[in-house]
């Protein structure tokens, strides 16, 4: 197994006042050449928005992006018509395809919204935009992964064009779990939300990830109660 490990406090940082973001992965004004991706995984962004404020107008193409609240409201508007609030327990999936415009906002007056933004590079270029959003009340059981992304239209959770699968979870302390890599083509990035755990013998504070390849499972140990951790399994070949 290939591993490579980044540190929360070796992300790329921007304070533009009503938001506050730290990248995982190059982006905007950040740039580190060793830190561009993992696979198909392009973008993860850890966004705070103060209350009232947001992300204008904007287009995309060509991406598969996805929207994970951790905390507070986000207030989704785009060119395809959608006005959607999305909260904390819920998933937003969106296919750029051939070029979508949308906004996003912290839909509360007095409250910050925090949530995690993802892009993943498509399966295919040029598809017909489309959005998807659904809840996630599995979440709250704790102790186990929940798949909250797929491929497949009727799998659990949202799904998108590539070969990903998300898996979320809560765990307590002494919890184990050993995730299985969907295809031998993908890796996982363990992405910790909360808490800290044991992934293959790394130690993962909150906000550590943990990058693994050529593997066909990866073991992880909860070490505090209420640790919450997201898997992102995607494909490896950029080409």
């Amino acid at each position: 197994m290939k591993t490579v490990f980044h540190p929360a406090s070796e992300r790329g940082s921007a304070n533009h006042g009503w938001l506050q973001s730290q990248h995982s992965f190059s982006f905007a004004n950040y740039y580190n050449s060793e830190k561009m991706n993992f696979g198909l995984l392009r973008v993860l962004n850890d966004d705070t928005v103060a209350p009232g404020k947001g992300f204008g107008k904007h287009p995309h193409d060509n991406m598969e992006i996805v929207s994970i609240p951790l905390s507070g409201d986000l207030e989704h508007q785009d060119s395809m018509g959608n006005k959607t609030i999305i909260k904390e327990g819920e998933i937003q999936a969106m296919s750029a395809g051939t070029g979508i415009f949308h906004s996003e906002f912290n839909a509360s007056q007095s409250q910050e919204v925090k949530f995690l933004q993802i892009w993943i590079f498509p399966r295919e270029k040029d598809v017909s935009p489309r959005y998807d959003q659904t809840q996630l009340p599995d979440l709250v059981k704790t102790d186990t992964l929940h798949q909250v992304l797929s491929p497949k239209e009727s799998d659990a959770g949202i799904w998108v064009h590539q070969d990903a699968w998300f898996n979320m979870g809560t765990f307590k302390k002494g919890s184990h779990e050993v995730y299985s890599v969907k295809r031998p083509q993908n890796g996982a990035y363990l992405f910790v939300i909360d808490g800290s755990f044991e992934v293959s013998g790394q130690q993962l504070n909150k906000r550590d990830a943990l990058g693994c390849w050529e593997t066909d499972t990866v073991s992880l140990k909860s070490l505090e109660n209420g640790s919450r951790i997201l898997i992102i399994d995607v494909p490896m070949n950029l080409g």
